[in-house]
């Protein structure tokens, strides 16, 4: 059975760069986030045919730079969405750096532009910006890394950056500029990615809330005379039955005990996102109230910061609950499981059928060059054709 997608969206997984796990909170079960490992989740997520990588950032994440320079040798199609803190860097020296990596990939860059929404972790970085100053420190970076890659002299004068005819010698494949992510949930950040960014991505809302993004997002990017591709970051649960699902669910924070969930919401109370007090209002904290809307669980985000929600059920199911999405107007969705290893195998031929995407088929687990041998099995209208 299909979802009736008009067009198949695209489909990206993610890369976790501060390491993997079987179980939520507890590092017993963990896995380190090693090149090695990081390679195979990339290679296998390339040859199941995913369209995208999300390499995330954050203090306790590895370099999303290095990491993506890691992946040039051992990927050819799939592309990558690297983080681009602003906060923490120059626009005339990342510009340099992203033309780069986007010559490297042969255009395969994707960028996500990060403001930081954790006032603590920035200040242990050495930033000391409040909520909006981020959002308007970040308006400036973009205004002049924008300009660079399109091949301008900039000459800019602002409140936090001064350039004097600067420029990019060696543009990017893409032009004018490798494409702009964005993910936020306040006014400041709704504003910054209507007027200056590519693609609008948030984190995995009841859908009536995400259709309020989204037509404030139409609305603030139209009075720009611009618009925007739409998309959402949700992590997934897939299994052959919806009651195998929800096991599945429960599985994966069976580890936790109160004290894990309680520390770490006061950890994000004292955040100043927007989007992170979203996430958290969504369950309040407790376990008693994780379905938040028919099949989206919060369960994720009772001790995991940022996108806190999950797809539970079989393939039919969740690639219903994505069509409601798509509907609402998305495009790309940004998925993640648990471990992100076999998850990615396990959503894809579970789920891509459904999707109108082309099948899969694990012909070999025999893990050969740190990747496993995974094939596209033709549709029968590809086999008859």
């Amino acid at each position: 059975m299909s979802a009736n997608f008009e067009v198949p969206p695209e489909i990206f997984w993610f890369l976790p760069t501060s390491g993997d796990t079987r179980y939520l909170g507890k590092s017993d079960f963990g896995r380190a986030p090693t090149v090695e490992y990081l390679r195979s989740i990339a290679t296998t997520s390339e040859n199941l045919g995913y369209d995208g990588l999300l390499i995330p950032t954050g203090s306790s994440c590895l370099d999303p730079w290095v990491v993506a320079a890691s992946l040039v040798p051992v990927t050819q199609r799939i592309k990558l969405l690297v983080a681009l803190r602003t906060s923490l860097g120059a626009p005339v020296s990342n510009a340099r750096q992203a033309a780069t990596l986007d010559q490297a990939l042969h255009g395969r860059l994707l960028l996500n532009v990060v403001p930081g929404g954790d006032a603590t972790e920035l200040a242990a970085d050495g930033v000391f910006l409040d909520h909006d100053a981020r959002y308007d420190y970040a308006a400036e970076f973009l205004t002049i890394w924008r300009r660079l890659l399109s091949g301008e002299s900039v000459d800019f004068e602002g409140k936090y950056f001064t350039v004097k005819q600067g420029r990019n010698y060696f543009p990017p494949v893409q032009q004018p500029y490798p494409p702009l992510y964005f993910g936020g949930s306040s006014d400041a950040a709704h504003e910054l990615a209507a007027s200056q960014l590519d693609a609008y991505l948030t984190w995995g809302e009841p859908p009536e809330a995400v259709a309020e993004k989204f037509a404030d997002i139409r609305r603030r990017a139209a009075r720009h005379g611009r618009k925007l591709k739409l998309g959402v970051r949700l992590h997934v649960i897939v299994r052959e039955t919806n009651d195998e699902a929800w096991a599945e669910a429960d599985r994966l924070i069976s580890k936790l005990t109160d004290e894990d969930i309680a520390l770490a919401q006061q950890n994000y109370a004292r955040m100043d996102s927007v989007g992170q007090a979203r996430m958290a209002a969504l369950h309040g904290g407790r376990r008693d109230r994780l379905e938040v809307a028919p099949n989206l669980w919060a369960g994720v985000g009772l001790v995991r910061g940022g996108a806190g929600t999950a797809l539970v059920g079989d393939a039919a199911t969740v690639a219903e609950r994505l069509k409601e999405y798509a509907d609402l107007g998305a495009d790309t969705f940004v998925l993640s499981g648990y471990p992100h290893l076999e998850e990615s195998i396990r959503f894809a031929e579970l789920v891509f059928p459904l999707l109108g995407k082309r099948p899969v088929t694990l012909i070999d687990q025999a893990q050969t060059g740190g990747a496993f041998d995974i094939r596209a099995t033709r549709t029968l209208k590809e086999s008859a054709s």
